[in-house]
């Protein structure tokens, strides 16, 4: 796997037994800091000490260049599982706009093959003929379902399973889908004229499976990250640079979206197979990438770090919710400021009232400042969308756009593969820019990431407008150009391929920053919930294209471009200046006894509560091996 920014010669920062590769050998002081703490799970070497390196000053911290930690590999091999499982889900999701949007081609072999030779050289692969709003219904309702699950993944992962055991359940689900996939494409189950019913069923159900493994996927991999807070180091030339958590995140955020990409190119084999095969044979090929994905998570399983599930965090934050509006009334809580937060911290209240209720206020003054934290990265995140949206079209304007061009015997959606192509190249080259950037002093920020990324949708958009103007122009049947049966505008099918490519570097952008800044800025016991929140927002662009199927279609197709241009033009300058804040780094976010809850002012009472009824129960011990379990042991 290509580095994403390139390793100095450091001494790593030191990790917890299970995330060290086997064969290592510890001196007894070494072993010693790694005890096994009993409550969190997690090596007491963990994290960073005064032995490997000191916290920066101040100063230091402004002026020092700041380098991320090496990533090991049971990192590396949930990145393996981000391939397959990606692979599988993309594989799949590729050929349903085709499948339920075409009629079976003529002269084909009744799988959705196009006819052989001549014949099939500008034909495109179909099997249902439900036509083109129905197949922007399907794709849309599959991808808003694909990220509005995920709410409810991560909060089972943070409250009740856990990351590990989320994954898992998600696996098992996402096997049944695959299994069901490939009955609505059996050539005999097509011409039956029943193949909807089940292959709807099996969407349904692979989306389930994405919305409990995306939320916890990414965060179980940070989790990993060997340095929890920023330290200084002496390299080999004698420089001294800051091992930085958030640069690390950063990294891991880079090299997980690069592992996503290298899955999604599986599509490209999905394009050639359902035309030149069928359908059946592109279902079926995602399915048998997908059985790596439980095999490296048992391979993996006992070198990983586990963060507990907390039962009372979406409580506990509700709460702060809910405190914050009943004392500062609507409007004040809405602008927010210091004041109103300051309005349920318990050291504020204890000061202003003289007491507390411990039963009803179970937080720490931190973890509203967590809260807060996550408010103003949601706030940000409602902006995505807008790029979502430029990034495919709304719908399935851009496949109507394919279905009109001419072929010449390459499948119609094929250039839309150029998207993860151009994220697999480019990723590596915008690690590298962001390290050259920081060497001199001048990181690029998250805010002006996003910049970029809306900057580049918005360029897109604008060819994407002209480009559709001129298959009109060039159509037998001009502005009704997608169903034509007088043949296809002269225009070739090469000029989608700027509409894959821009909005592939602009994720680089977009998508990495809205992961890191959601995992860093999240209460440390809520990191599922805060990514799947910011998947939600490609459920809001679904939800959009779902509602104008009916309306994008001919004669429309320009105007969408146009809007979605205008849009993102604008979000440009809203990065920067209003949301300009989120610029300011994170120094801790990842502290393993608030993951664990440790820091919470009832934990040692409620710690010591369930061990006495551990010892009365009889059930004292708890096994490392069960694989479904979160690694609470």
């Amino acid at each position: 796997m290509s580095q994403v920014a390139p390793t100095l010669d450091l001494t790593s920062a030191p990790v917890p037994p299970p995330a060290l590769p086997g064969g290592i050998k510890h001196s007894d002081e070494e072993k010693k800091d790694s005890i096994l703490d009993a409550d969190s799970g997690v090596a007491n070497g963990h994290t960073l000490d005064s032995k490997e390196g000191v916290e920066p000053t101040d100063e230091e911290y402004k002026t020092l260049r700041k380098v991320p930690a090496t990533i090991h590999w049971p990192a590396v091999a949930l990145c393996l599982v981000e391939i397959a499982e990606r692979a599988s889900y993309y594989g799949s999701k590729k050929p349903f706009a085709n499948f339920v949007r075409g009629a079976l081609p003529k002269g084909g072999n009744g799988a959705g093959a196009v006819a052989k030779g001549a014949a099939g050289a500008n034909q495109t692969a179909g099997a249902l003929g439900m036509g083109s709003v129905a197949a922007s219904a399907v794709t849309s309702t599959f991808t808003f379902l694909s990220y509005v699950i995920p709410i409810l993944g991560g909060i089972v992962a943070d409250n009740y399973w856990g990351r590990w055991r989320t994954i898992c359940v998600g696996v098992a689900v996402g096997a049944v889908a695959h299994v069901i996939l490939v009955i609505p494409a059996i050539p005999s189950v097509i011409a039956s004229g029943h193949a909807f019913p089940p292959f709807i069923i099996s969407v349904i159900i692979l989306a389930f499976a994405a919305g409990f493994i995306k939320p916890s996927l990414a965060p179980l991999m940070c989790d990993q990250s060997p340095v929890k807070k920023p330290v200084v180091r002496t390299t080999k030339s004698g420089k001294r640079v800051i091992v930085d958590p958030q640069v690390t995140i950063q990294r891991y955020m880079l090299i997980f979206y690069w592992c996503i990409n290298i899955g999604s190119f599986w599509m490209i084999a999905g394009s050639y197979v359902q035309r030149l095969v069928g359908f059946w044979l592109a279902y079926l090929l995602p399915g048998i990438i997908y059985i790596l994905v439980p095999i490296v998570l048992v391979v993996v399983y006992k070198r990983l770090y586990f963060a507990p599930s907390q039962g009372s965090v979406l409580v506990e934050t509700l709460r702060v919710w809910k405190g914050l509006y009943r004392r500062n009334g609507f409007w004040k809580a809405f602008k927010g400021g210091d004041q109103a937060w300051n309005e349920v911290k318990p050291s504020y209240i204890i000061e202003k009232y003289g007491s507390i209720d411990d039963k009803k206020i179970i937080w720490d003054d931190r973890f509203v400042d967590e809260v807060r934290q996550t408010l103003e990265v949601c706030a940000v995140s409602w902006l995505l969308p807008i790029y979502y949206l430029a990034d495919g079209g709304i719908g399935n304007m851009e496949n109507d756009m394919s279905a009109a061009m001419t072929l010449n015997n390459i499948p119609n959606d094929l250039f839309g593969n150029f998207n993860p192509l151009c994220i697999i190249v480019f990723t590596p080259i915008v690690g590298l820019m962001y390290r050259w950037f920081e060497k001199i002093g001048r990181p690029i920020r998250p805010m002006t990431r996003l910049s970029i990324g809306f900057a580049l949708a918005s360029i897109n958009m604008i060819i994407g407008a002209i480009v559709q103007w001129r298959v009109y122009k060039t159509s037998p049947c001009g502005y009704y150009a997608t169903d034509c049966e007088l043949g296809v505008s002269p225009v070739p099918l090469a000029w989608q391929i700027p509409l894959s490519a821009l909005p592939g570097i602009g994720e680089i952008f977009i998508a990495v920053t809205a992961y890191e800044i959601a995992y860093t800025r999240a209460p440390a016991r809520m990191k599922s919930l805060v990514v799947a929140i910011t998947l939600f927002n490609q459920a809001i662009s679904a939800a959009i294209g779902l509602a104008l199927s009916d309306v994008i279609k001919d004669p429309y197709l320009i105007w969408p471009y146009v809007a979605l241009a205008a849009a993102n033009f604008l979000c440009i300058f809203i990065c920067p200046t209003v949301f300009r804040h989120l610029n300011e780094p994170i120094k801790e976010f990842a502290n393993i006894d608030r993951q664990a809850g440790k820091d919470q002012p009832n934990y040692h009472k409620e710690a010591a509560a369930a061990r006495i009824e551990e010892v009365e129960n009889g059930n004292g011990g708890k096994s490392r091996w069960n694989i479904f379990k979160s690694g609470k042991a």
